[in-house]
């Protein structure tokens, strides 16, 4: 009867009446049919009524799936038929996740994804995305359930690391000490404990590779000046500055994930007071202050300097002298950033609080012991807070009903892919686990499972666009308006109060995270845009605003800043951070910067950073502000550029365009 049928990508093939035949069997036997001679009169019947509507004319598959859904009804075989229609609804979801990665694959074949600032456009680094695209495919259409994958669809909640949900975790602090002290195997045999600095210094950046190859999140050492002490004694100054510079020069040359990354490193240092550790700390300090081999801005590792009271905030402290140092630092590299020990949820741990550059921070442990060493983040998902707030319409009893469901779906979420992760094994990341890198994991054996591990990291549910939430709720910010200040903390309040209770009913570390926002930032805007048009102060930009932060485009002083952002600090238990812009380098001004970070103090921040512009001509060396496309002095393009991003530093040429877009409605505070 017929001889040709269209395809959806166009093509003409030769029409099989049985595959219709087959269709419709498959759709009874789902629902306990079995009769065979009934499908192929049915299919009949599809013929019969393909014949009568087109008449010779041509049709597609499509429209043929339209006739035997048809069909099947007006026969009376709805329960075939709902059968049918699901299995259709599936075939449609794969083709759709197929044409997905195809046209994903060709966009990475010109460029890699700019979404992680610090991915390369290396061979290798697109071979790793084209593989990260058929990952998320597979995971949003065959693995995760359908509720959940459509929730991260429509843009309600964002997975980050999508492509990694069923493979490892996200982060770690690695215990630097022990493995120093005892050696350790990265696969291709034992490596003896060091003896000098410099081959501590060169097994560390090991470490941080072998690790990272192993997550896909960012590594850090919670105690490098504590960790690398012991290997300091009888050496000269020089030699230990010799060491330091050689980690730099590593961390911003070695790569990792297979040639697509360099280590994602996070250093805390500040609080040894011992000879030893003070030395660590002080030609770090010193070898990233000159910079790389013409002078450039190191992009890792993130230094992260330890603020304490009786340590090193005053004058008469033992390390105030490398407190005044790390300002000095910071003043010209935006590095070292800032932890405070003293803050009111960090205090009970004394000096044991670490941070990783991305802002994470893992302490509280209903599974053990409250340390930093060997723990990190599982996994995050993001809520779309501003898109909750839109729908609400200003009813605020509608917006906290929808927060409360989503955070329940989003923990239920985290849950799955814990249960997922809990299942690996110890093969499965053999440095990781193999290595005794994670809490508990020394005596465990290769084909045991890592679910006794994991329990003591952590799950995390973040949330961005407070202001614009705000806005949508209100018609200000918290910046602008005192009353939106206290509903922007009651929300986040409410947030923890909810994650805490999830923590309890599932019996793991549930905790709050101030997203640190990269390319979900400008995702969910223009999604938002799409569906519901462009609304002043909330969809008008390319991106929302960064967790609980102030408008990048308002005018507010620092201490203001601070005194309002710093509220939400205590909330954000699995991490935060907070910024101050200059308009340079700060160089001329130190002690403006060290008023500015005990001022952050007195407001009970938690983890903070300065910004500014740092450029260098790769040409002549200039090294300052360069506001033109060519150097001043030698008229040079190559003019490289580094600004902080989501808590860690990258080069302009590698933001999104949400983040580009961000960076040009900086304003500063000082």
């Amino acid at each position: 009867m017929f001889t040709k049928v269209m395809k959806r990508d166009g093509r003409e093939v030769i029409f099989d009446e049985s595959k219709i035949t087959e269709a419709i069997f498959k759709a009874a036997k789902a629902v306990g049919g079995a009769d065979k001679q009934l499908a192929i009169e049915l299919t009949l019947d599809v013929l019969k009524y393909l014949k009568k509507v087109y008449n010779g004319r041509n049709f597609s598959v499509e429209e043929v799936q339209d006739a035997v859904e048809k069909i099947l009804i007006e026969k009376g075989h709805a329960k075939t038929a709902k059968a049918y229609i699901i299995y259709r609804n599936k075939r449609t979801r794969i083709r759709e996740a197929q044409s997905y990665l195809m046209d994903a694959v060709g966009e990475i074949l010109v460029e890699t994804s700019r979404e992680n600032a610090n991915v390369s456009n290396s061979p290798s680094a697109k071979m790793l995305q084209i593989a990260s695209a058929a990952s998320k495919a597979y995971y949003l259409n065959r693995l995760i359930p359908e509720k959940i994958a459509q929730a991260h669809l429509r843009g309600d909640i964002h997975i980050h690391d999508l492509d990694f949900y069923g493979k490892t975790l996200t982060c770690v602090h690695i215990p630097l000490g022990r493995l120093l002290q005892t050696g350790f195997n990265n696969g291709h045999g034992y490596i003896r404990p060091p003896k000098r600095p410099s081959s501590a210094t060169a097994l560390a950046a090991i470490i941080l590779q072998s690790s990272q190859n192993d997550m896909h999140g960012g590594q850090s050492f919670a105690f490098f000046d504590r960790d690398m002490a012991p290997f300091m004694s009888s050496a000269s100054e020089e030699e230990i500055y010799q060491a330091m510079e050689a980690l730099i020069y590593n961390l911003n040359s070695m790569h990792s994930r297979a040639g697509a990354q360099v280590p994602f490193s996070s250093l805390n240092v500040g609080t040894d007071t011992t000879p030893a550790g003070r030395r660590v700390t002080k030609n770090l300090l010193l070898a990233y202050e000159k910079g790389l081999g013409h002078g450039e801005n190191p992009i890792f590792p993130n230094i992260i300097f330890r603020i304490k009271e009786g340590v090193s905030l005053n004058p008469k402290d033992p390390n105030y002298d490398l407190f005044k140092l790390a300002i000095r630092v910071a003043a010209q590299r935006l590095n070292p950033t800032f932890s405070f020990m003293d803050s009111s949820f960090n205090r009970q741990y004394g000096d044991q609080v670490g941070y990783m550059g991305c802002r994470t921070r893992v302490m509280s442990n209903i599974c053990g012991p409250e340390v930093s060493d060997g723990r990190g983040n599982l996994s995050f998902t993001t809520i779309n807070l501003p898109r909750l707030a839109i729908r609400a319409e200003r009813d605020l009893m509608k917006f906290y009903q929808s927060l409360s469901d989503l955070i329940d779906l989003t923990c239920e979420q985290l849950f799955h892919r814990y249960q997922i992760q809990a299942a690996l094994k110890v093969k499965d990341m053999p440095f990781l686990m193999g290595q005794g890198l994670y809490l508990n994991s020394e005596n465990l054996k290769p084909n045991d499972t890592i679910a006794d591990v994991i329990k003591h990291g952590s799950l995390s549910v973040g949330f961005i666009g407070l202001a614009e939430t705000l806005i949508a709720l209100t018609g200000y910010h918290h910046g602008e308006n005192e009353d939106s200040q206290v509903l922007g903390e009651e929300i986040v309040a409410f947030m923890r109060s909810k994650v805490d209770k999830a923590a309890e009913r599932y019996q793991l570390n549930y905790s709050l995270l101030a997203t640190p926002a990269e390319g979900l930032s400008g995702r969910f805007v223009k999604m938002d845009r799409r569906e519901y048009g462009l609304i002043p102060g909330v969809t008008d930009k390319e991106y929302y605003t960064n967790s609980f932060h102030i408008p990048v485009s308002y005018s507010i002083s620092v201490y203001e800043k601070m005194k309002l952002e710093g509220i939400y600090h205590k909330y954000a238990n699995a991490g935060h951070i907070s910024y101050v812009e200059f308009t340079a380098p700060p160089l001329n001004n130190l002690h403006a910067v060290e008023d500015i970070l005990r001022h952050m103090k007195e407001c009970d921040i938690g983890y903070a950073g300065i910004n500014f512009p740092v450029d260098f001509c790769e040409n002549c060396g200039q090294l300052g502000v360069i506001d033109t496309d060519t150097c001043p002095v030698c008229g040079s393009v190559k003019v490289r550029r580094v600004r902080r991003i989501t808590s860690y530093l990258t080069t302009v040429d590698r933001f999104n365009d949400a983040k580009s877009r961000e960076l040009s409605d900086r304003i500063s505070h000082v």
